[in-house]
């Protein structure tokens, strides 16, 4: 096991300092492992629950209108 020198200081990268100085925040994220077994089919799985529903049309058009596609090509 490794051991921790508690004596040094640990200093963050130039980037994350000025990220903070900007009013960013680090933040973790857990996402799903896309190379795991079976995430396609789970993918699909889902899909195919809503695909069905026929308010999905209502939801996709609704983050369609309010999405910011600037910059995007």
């Amino acid at each position: 096991m490794a051991r921790i020198n508690r004596a040094e200081p640990r200093t963050a990268p130039a980037t994350s300092v000025a990220a903070r100085r900007k009013g960013l925040r680090p933040l973790r994220l857990w996402v799903p492992d896309t190379s795991q077994p079976g995430f396609a089919e789970e993918c699909r799985r889902q899909s195919a629950l809503v695909a069905g529903d026929p308010t999905e049309r209502d939801v996709l058009n609704e983050i369609e209108a309010v999405a910011d596609h600037s910059g995007w090509q």
